[in-house]
């Protein structure tokens, strides 16, 4: 029986707009950020999308998403969280290392400084996102992380794609699920 799932980044964070590595630590949304949430709250009433379940990371900024999205109960899972970027967390971008494939993202790099391998955040969030598939509901919203959405969405489609389409806070990928299968079908970006 085929399945949906709305995958759903988080809104601006102050992090965001300081340009800081957030990972598994967190701040607060923005103004913006709010408003960004209330855009795709529109957008799925608009659509006449509606959830069986509903879950996040357990990181504020995107639990106050989808609180923002619906008011629907939901469930917070440590497996939905961004990839952890070790000693690199709360620092400045410019020393994140530059990515010249997306499809590869950070490889091991952040391990040496106690954070995640690319593959680790992979897999952990694909078992996740399979966990919750493999429930019974048939349309499920999930609010996580771009590097964590980005390494999911990366083993079903061509994440160039993605990134080049504008996939910022808010954006919402759309797949289905049969199969035990991921089918990436579309991707939805918000303009400020």
């Amino acid at each position: 029986m085929q399945k949906t799932l709305y995958l759903m980044r988080h809104g601006q964070t102050l992090f965001n707009v300081l340009e800081k590595i957030q990972g598994w630590c967190d701040s607060p949304l923005t103004k913006k950020g709010i408003k960004q949430a209330k855009q795709a709250k529109k957008y799925f009433k608009k659509n006449q999308i509606h959830f069986d379940a509903a879950f996040c990371s357990t990181a504020e900024r995107s639990s106050d998403t989808l609180e923002l999205v619906t008011d629907m109960p939901y469930t917070r899972l440590k497996g939905l969280r961004e990839m952890s970027f070790g000693k690199f967390e709360g620092e400045h971008e410019y020393l994140n290392p530059k990515i010249t494939d997306f499809n590869k993202q950070y490889g091991d790099f952040f391990v040496q400084y106690g954070g995640e391998s690319a593959q680790q955040n992979k897999d952990r969030v694909r078992k996740t996102i399979t966990d919750i598939m493999n429930q019974d509901n048939q349309s499920v919203l999930i609010v996580s992380h771009a590097g964590s959405i980005m390494n999911f969405t990366g083993q079903f489609t061509d994440i160039e794609k993605i990134k080049d389409s504008g996939f910022g806070n808010c954006s919402i990928l759309k797949f289905t699920y049969d199969d035990d299968q991921f089918h990436f079908q579309d991707i939805v970006n918000f303009k400020d």
